[in-house]
């Protein structure tokens, strides 16, 4: 009588799911310090989703990490570009989701992990959501002429030509309401209406901030910048690149770039600073609870924040 044959091996487990941890909020909020601590505890860098930080030079008037928070533990997706060679979104996010995959891909007992943290809304939608922007190649003549312009007429011509793309985009974004025209004239088509999204093959884990004291966080954070050198920095990019490197125009910069002029006093930038910051950071509250379903982080403390987060992420790695 023939021998049994032998029974089929059984199939491989399946690989785990990557897990990327996403710490998002309004500017000021303690997103550095947060993701610090939850890069050292789960051995992981911090991969940058700021679009500003993404500029050498710029470190100051972005509040990027300073050389002793990037001592700490690893960065990524910082200092990509000089401020003259703009890097769109759709840049960006071949970019960021090749790093992603790189993180994930290091030997790590347990699940793959990945960590982002920051506050541009459109960035973290392409990497969590799987927005695709078009990738059409920057049009320097076409970006010389909207400038020639000037962001207010830029951004009616938008709202003209496309209301839903310039109903995202905040009226002084001059980065975004040129994209947005640059898409547009390019390709024939608006902006709104080329923008798919394919969810990337990801569990993604959002970990929200959002103080109740934001507003005075934002005021100490202004002065503070002032105190560190922001004149000076804003000063050294205006030498490098020229006072209409459209950079120069985002919020901190462009009320520095008047003390130079002198059209405003230290102080009464300060003041301009703070309350332009805090109406970013309400535009970035609104888009966060819109676009984004966090869990929201609470205490009083840094301390108490990073346990909360912690204990969720292993409940989730369960």
């Amino acid at each position: 009588m023939a021998s049994p044959a032998p029974a089929p091996a059984p199939p491989p487990a399946p690989a785990p799911t990557p897990l990327v941890i996403v710490l998002l909020g309004p500017t000021a909020s303690g997103k550095t310090e947060l993701a610090i601590g939850l890069a050292r505890a789960l051995e992981l860098a911090v991969l940058n989703v700021d679009s500003r930080q993404l500029y050498r030079g710029m470190d100051v008037g972005t509040a990027k990490p300073t050389p002793a928070e990037q001592a700490q533990v690893r960065h990524e997706l910082l200092d990509l570009r000089d401020p003259d060679q703009p890097i769109n979104l759709e840049e960006f996010r071949a970019v960021a989701a090749a790093q992603i995959q790189a993180e994930l891909e290091r030997p790590r007992p347990g699940r793959p992990l990945a960590l982002l943290a920051g506050g541009s809304g459109l960035y973290l939608k392409a990497l969590t959501q799987g927005l695709r922007p078009p990738a059409v190649p920057p049009q320097p003549a076409l970006r010389r002429q909207f400038s020639a312009l000037g962001q207010p007429t830029c951004h009616q011509l938008l709202r003209a030509a496309d209301p839903i793309a310039a109903g995202r985009i905040a009226a002084a974004d001059s980065v975004r309401t040129q994209r947005a025209l640059e898409v547009l004239y390019a390709t024939g088509r608006p902006l709104s209406s080329q923008q798919g999204c394919t969810p990337p093959p990801w569990q993604v884990l959002e970990l929200g901030l959002d103080p109740p004291d934001l507003r005075e966080r934002i005021r100490r954070r202004t002065v503070a910048l002032y105190a560190g050198g922001l004149l000076e920095e804003t000063a050294r990019l205006r030498q490098r690149y020229g006072a209409d490197l459209p950079l120069l125009a985002t919020i901190g910069y462009g009320e520095a770039l008047q003390v130079l002029e002198g059209h405003l006093d230290e102080a009464a930038a300060i003041a301009l600073t703070t309350r332009h910051t805090q109406q970013f950071a309400k535009r970035q509250r609104t888009w966060f609870r819109r676009q984004h379903r966090p869990l929201w982080l609470e205490g009083d403390t840094t301390a108490l924040r990073l346990e909360q987060a912690l204990r969720e992420i292993r409940r989730v790695l369960l």
